[in-house]
């Protein structure tokens, strides 16, 4: 005899196997609905988060270019109080006849015209390099002279020329400043 099954049995078998190879079982509705709700919840956490980073970044932008229309006005006005601290440096020079009164009268203005622009740019953040008796920094002070003196020690700031300027931590304006060096050795 031989193994192989009769065809009535063939059949039977292949009726029980199709059922599970023929038809996909249909996806579970709940199944796909959790799915979307993920990918929708991911879509919105990304949206989120690249909305806070939008924000972040447009913060950041304007306070950078709010301190740099700061740092330029600045640089404009320092001209006009350079002129004013100089205008009275020339008005002490003066001698004492030259009619004291008007000339009084002057510095005063200039005083209070320099004293208004002292208060206005502290409350901006606006400071002054420390510059006379200070140890010369090549980051906050710019050497235009050196002048050989036993008076102070060597690298130290003598006078200075020109005012320099920070806002908040940034250098604005360097301080043009005169420097003390050891005298040559006399020959």
């Amino acid at each position: 005899m031989s193994d192989e099954a009769p065809p009535d049995e063939k059949l039977e078998a292949a009726d029980e196997a199709a059922p599970a190879d023929a038809a996909p079982a249909e996806p579970d509705p709940s199944a796909l609905l959790r799915e979307e709700r993920d990918k929708y919840r991911d879509q919105l956490l990304r949206t989120a988060a690249d909305f806070d980073n939008f924000r972040k970044r447009t913060r950041k932008d304007l306070e950078e270019a709010e301190r740099r229309g700061k740092e330029d006005v600045i640089r404009e006005v320092l001209p006009v109080l350079d002129n004013l601290e100089r205008a009275l440096g020339a008005a002490a020079a003066l001698p004492a006849d030259a009619g004291a009164a008007e000339v009084k009268g002057i510095v005063d203005g200039v005083k209070m015209v320099l004293k208004l622009f002292e208060d206005q740019a502290g409350r901006m953040g606006l400071s002054r390099v420390k510059t006379v008796g200070e140890r010369f920094d090549p980051s906050v002070h710019d050497a235009i002279q050196q002048v050989e003196t036993d008076e102070q020690a060597p690298g130290t700031v003598i006078q200075e020329v020109v005012a320099g300027y920070r806002l908040g931590e940034k250098l604005v304006r360097p301080a043009m400043v005169v420097v003390a060096r050891k005298p040559a050795a006399s020959a």
